[in-house]
């Protein structure tokens, strides 16, 4: 196996929050904003890499950036996600309100719908699903406008990743045994293989936390903060992180498509940065997130095999 030389220093650990956003901040938002909610019960969920999240009555979720870099993000979500959600099969995140900096919060946010399921970590969906998360991958990646956004980490040509990911591979290697020969094949084989398909819209993050699950169903696709135009292959990894029966990740590619070997070779890359990210800020301060990564690398490894 290379031996992955670190090039520069990557900070491990989850992004601290660079504003302090409690359900006091979300109330007095509320009143100001959108006051016909506001006396609606109020509860903290947990947070993401970009957004804090709060339940809000029965019927919503607040969404709100916890760091400035993630305010492109939501700005990217209420311009495009209502328009995307018309022609979708499954239920999407798309915000329903609006909210705008003030005084004492000085970012846009937004409500969107509380869709009733667990993150699909918590219960991964069932095997006859694996069709469903094809049918909604191809509904999905239709070309983009000329104006869609872009994003600098998805959907991009996998050497641009690479001394990122390498990096983080080589401490991997140095703390864990999940960078094996496999892994490392699935790869080297995405950076040799020919970019050959036209950009399409992207999810940009379809790991298990962004996918709910009710019953083993998929019930909806949330947090749309890394929408972009680009390489179908970056939500194609999906399938090594959300389907855990190999045969059905075999159906699942069979439904989507499967006479393109290097379109497949980068959406193993993906699924290898995907895993390696989450498990990597995951040992530090997230053991959901490293058991997510985790369980992806070891679906490469089986289907690497």
């Amino acid at each position: 196996m290379t031996d992955f030389t670190p090039t520069y220093e990557m900070p491990p650990g989850s992004p601290p929050a660079e504003v302090d956003i409690d359900e006091t901040l979300v109330r007095r938002l509320l009143q100001s904003q959108h006051p016909d909610l506001a006396e609606l019960q109020i509860s903290q969920l947990e947070p993401g890499f970009d957004n804090e999240m709060f339940r809000l009555g029965d019927t919503y979720t607040v969404r709100l950036p916890r760091r400035a870099a993630s305010v492109p993000c939501i700005e990217n979500e209420q311009r495009w996600l209502p328009e995307l959600a018309e022609r979708l099969p499954l239920p999407i995140s798309a915000p329903v309100r609006i909210g705008h900096a003030d005084e004492s919060y000085p970012w846009p946010w937004s409500i969107v719908p509380w869709i009733e399921g667990k993150a699909g970590d918590l219960g991964y969906p069932a095997a006859d699903q694996a069709g469903v998360l094809s049918g909604f991958l191809k509904a999905l990646h239709a070309p983009a406008p000329d104006d869609a956004p872009v994003n600098r980490v998805r959907g991009i040509p996998l050497a641009t990743r690479a001394e990122n990911n390498e990096e983080r591979m080589a401490r991997l290697l140095e703390d864990t045994d999940a960078i094996n020969p496999q892994v490392y094949k699935a790869w080297v084989d995405g950076l040799a293989a020919p970019v050959d398909t036209n950009p399409t819209w992207l999810h940009g993050d379809l790991h298990a936390r962004n996918i709910l699950v009710n019953d083993g169903s998929i019930a909806a696709i949330i947090d749309w903060g890394d929408i972009t135009s680009g390489d179908r292959a970056t939500d194609l990894a999906a399938i090594w992180m959300l389907v855990e029966q190999q045969v059905a990740r075999r159906e699942a590619i069979y439904i989507y498509g499967a006479d393109d070997p290097a379109l497949w070779a980068r959406a193993k890359a993906w699924a290898v940065i995907f895993g390696v990210v989450l498990l990597d800020t995951g040992l530090v301060d997230n053991r959901r997130h490293a058991e997510l990564g985790r369980c992806i690398l070891e679906r490469l490894t089986e289907d690497m095999r």
